[in-house]
């Protein structure tokens, strides 16, 4: 059986899981400074990310293509 989205790095990972790894790989300030979002900057907490970042579709697609560039390149 093959893999019905072989083209696409995302498939499969949630988005809690993208966060998470970025925040492993370049922690909350680092991360702040690849994409200025308030919720990174300001008391930075997964929970609050998570949440601006499902309403925020332009949010979630930098946060994506930061992940993109960091794990996928």
């Amino acid at each position: 059986m093959s893999n019905p989205h072989p083209h696409d790095p995302l498939h499969g990972l949630t988005l809690a899981t993208i966060l998470e790894r970025l925040v492993e790989h370049y922690g909350w300030e680092q991360l702040a400074e690849q994409i200025p979002l308030n919720c990174f900057k300001n008391e930075p907490s997964s929970k609050s990310s998570l949440k601006f970042l499902r309403k925020t579709q332009w949010a979630r697609d930098k946060v994506e293509a930061l992940y993109i560039a960091t794990y996928a390149a």
